[in-house]
């Protein structure tokens, strides 16, 4: 196989010119849609109207389009993708190497740039739709706080206000993900917080809580809808944002048909869905289409098991049911996950999009421990020489595992996964795991039957 090192260079980068210039819609690919949101009120679905006080009107018509395939990316969005797109499609060759493995492992790495994550390429859509409408500012949650960071450094381009409800643990353990929210101009609020009637009541239902992913998007979509000139926008789950993090997916598929290679297995990590969904959607066109089939797999972290252990069933997005209902994989709104080091997986639901791709059996999930998830990424910082982060590393588990089987069958396939950013504010997790004292926490039976026990009550609701 000497020849075939020579022809595929360590990194392929496609040029300014190879962009994609249009968003992929997987939903106009899919038999079965995802299901609408519905009016938590009526129990009826959400129109174009009904969206508007929380979402901006251009995204609410991307979250409601089942079915243009092809969605063009305005020339601005495109200019400021090319300050750190295209991004590389990089050939494993050192870890394949040390794993002594026939596969081929390939990985998109979405860190670089300042946010140093992939959330960068549905905070700049979501801020240039704000500005377009004439917005004065927009305001978000954020865990770990890549999408923040993302969101922040959207709005300081284009001159957007940005306030941003950041889960409490991931306000403690990362307090430099913070400072360069503030940098780009961002407020900061460690949510549940006190600036809120939703945040009060939570903390009053569960003292001292850590925070969830859920209890910031209530706070955010709060303010939102009671300050006048902003809106809410979400870093994942939603339909718009797979939409945008379809240039992921993209750009890696036409890295890949240079050198002609098709994956067998494509892996992502999974917390709300919008990496894993961005990388995948237009290798699952194809086998939506009937054109090609893949191996898809899904990672999430046996704290937070939406896929593995959850129901897929209508839901609210969020912990202080102000949200719509989505239907999804879901532990229950009211599931408060253990305060786990990756902290941008740490949601109850996923994606419905996702939801019903694997509901119809075109896509696998697993749940890795984060011990496993940060031997992994030690291995990878050590032998690739970049530092992943903490969600990225479930994926980073999951390609070794996959690798590691391929040398005990002899099978030379051919593994894709999604590095969706670097761990460098990370280090307090990474200190955990050095000093012994990382537990694996994994929600009992029972827990999650309390949780599910909370489901709000629809008509044809499954479980």
């Amino acid at each position: 196989m000497a020849a075939e090192k020579n022809n595929i260079p360590y990194k392929i980068y496609l040029s300014e010119d190879e962009m994609p210039k249009a968003w992929y819609n997987v939903r106009a690919n899919m038999k079965v849609k995802p299901a609408p949101l519905l009016n938590p009120g009526t129990g009826k679905p959400m129109s174009f109207d009904d969206l508007r006080p929380v979402f901006c009107d251009e995204l609410i018509r991307q979250e409601l389009d089942n079915d243009d395939r092809e969605i063009p990316i305005p020339q601005e969005i495109l200019d400021f993708y090319k300050m750190y797109r295209p991004s590389p499609l990089v050939r494993a060759y050192c870890l394949e190497k040390a794993l002594g493995t026939p596969a081929k492992i390939y990985y998109k790495f979405e860190g670089n740039n300042t946010s140093g994550s992939h959330k960068l390429n549905s905070a700049i859509a979501q801020a240039y739709y704000a500005k377009q409408q004439g917005l004065k500012g927009v305001t978000t949650e954020t865990g770990a706080g890549q999408w923040g960071t993302a969101l922040s450094m959207a709005c300081a381009y284009l001159g957007l206000d940005c306030k941003v409800f950041m889960v409490k643990v991931s306000y403690e353990q990362k307090p430099f993900r913070r400072e360069v929210m503030r940098t780009y101009g961002a407020s900061v609020t460690p949510s549940p917080s006190e600036t809120t009637a939703i945040g009060r009541k939570i903390l009053q239902e569960h003292p001292g809580t850590t925070g969830s992913l859920g209890c910031a998007i209530s706070e955010a979509v709060e303010v939102a809808t009671s300050t006048p000139g902003y809106r809410y926008v979400l870093g994942s789950v939603l339909n718009q944002v797979l939409l945008h993090q379809s240039i992921i997916g993209l750009e890696t598929k036409a890295a890949l048909d240079k050198y002609n290679i098709v994956p067998d297995i494509i892996i992502g990590c999974a917390g709300g869905g919008s990496n894993l969904g961005g990388l995948i959607s237009p290798f699952m066109g194809e086998k939506l289409r009937g054109e090609k089939d893949y191996r898809f797999i899904a990672v999430e972290p046996a704290s937070c098991p939406s896929f593995t252990r959850g129901k897929f069933a209508y839901d609210f997005c969020d912990t202080g049911m102000v949200c719509p209902l989505a239907k999804m994989y879901t532990l229950g709104s009211n599931f408060i996950p253990s305060p786990s080091h990756a902290g941008g997986l740490r949601y109850h639901g996923m994606s419905s999009i996702l939801s019903q791709l694997y509901h119809d059996g075109y896509m696998e999930a697993v749940s890795v421990e984060q011990t496993k998830v940060f031997e992994a990424a030690e291995q990878f910082a050590r032998i690739e020489g970049i530092l992943p982060a903490p969600e990225s590393s479930h994926a980073i588990r999951v390609a070794i595992d996959e690798a590691m089987k391929c040398k005990e069958t002899g099978e030379a396939k051919t593994i894709v996964f999604g590095l969706t950013g670097t761990g460098y504010f990370d280090m307090v997790a990474y200190e955990k795991f050095h000093n012994g004292q990382m537990t694996d926490y994994i929600p009992t039976d029972e827990e999650l039957a309390t949780s599910f026990a909370t489901l709000p009550k629809v008509p044809g609701q499954e479980g």
